[in-house]
């Protein structure tokens, strides 16, 4: 699940991002709304933590645009007002969940979960490749009716792969689509998920290394 987190207060961002990376999800955070909207362009997001009184452009604005552009990112809107006045303007300007700071953590990365669990449009409900199967919304693969005990990153990669229908996808565009802005960008960690995807895949092969290309599922 990718999440952006749009927070002036860059301490509680960061222990937000940080919180919810604990969870194996992939967090960017934007300190502004001019920074928010200018990510929600460039990437997709499953969820977006939206403080309401964000600098820049105002989180009310943020959420009115999400909304009219129909995008799938769901939203959990924050804002130190808790009034139910409050509450129902802000479901009304379109977004999905509620919450008023002070929060608890656990209670926010619960409803978290929950608005990355509803279905998207553009999310396939499974996806395969011979007798391999992932159901992405419940997060299970399996290969000839075997569980795969895969990581979040893993089934993150396997996901990305299957998507691209035998498209090769480098190990930039694995980076963005499944780490966030906290990992190095000239880390191997991608080459060494993919390795541990493959032994935990099984035989025969089922990931191709495609020089200068990238990975894919499957062969010619």
């Amino acid at each position: 699940m990718r999440v952006l987190v749009a927070e002036d207060h860059e301490r509680l961002a960061r222990a937000v991002a940080a919180g919810l990376r604990r969870y194996g999800m992939i967090v960017d955070v934007a300190l502004d709304g001019d920074d928010a909207l200018a990510r929600l362009v460039a990437s997709r997001y499953d969820v977006v933590v939206l403080d309401r009184d964000l600098p820049g452009t105002h989180g009310d604005e943020i959420c009115r645009a999400l909304a009219a552009e129909r995008c799938e990112s769901r939203v959990l809107m924050l804002t130190a007002a808790s009034s139910v006045k409050d509450r129902v303007e802000g479901l009304g300007l379109g977004a999905d969940d509620y919450l008023p700071k002070p929060f608890d953590f656990t209670e926010m990365v619960a409803r978290v979960q929950a608005l990355g669990r509803r279905p998207g449009a553009s999310k396939p409900e499974h996806l395969g490749y011979r007798d391999l199967t992932v159901d992405p919304g419940r997060r299970l693969a399996s290969r000839a009716g075997r569980r795969l005990a895969l990581s979040p990153k893993e089934f993150a990669v396997l996901e990305c792969l299957l998507v691209a229908e035998g498209r090769p996808v480098p190990a930039e565009e694995l980076l963005e689509r499944v780490w966030d802005e906290a990992i190095d960008p000239f880390t191997t960690t991608v080459k060494a998920t993919v390795n541990r995807l493959r032994a935990k895949l099984g035989d025969p092969p089922m990931i191709e290394t495609v020089r200068e290309r990238g990975y894919r599922i499957g062969g010619q």
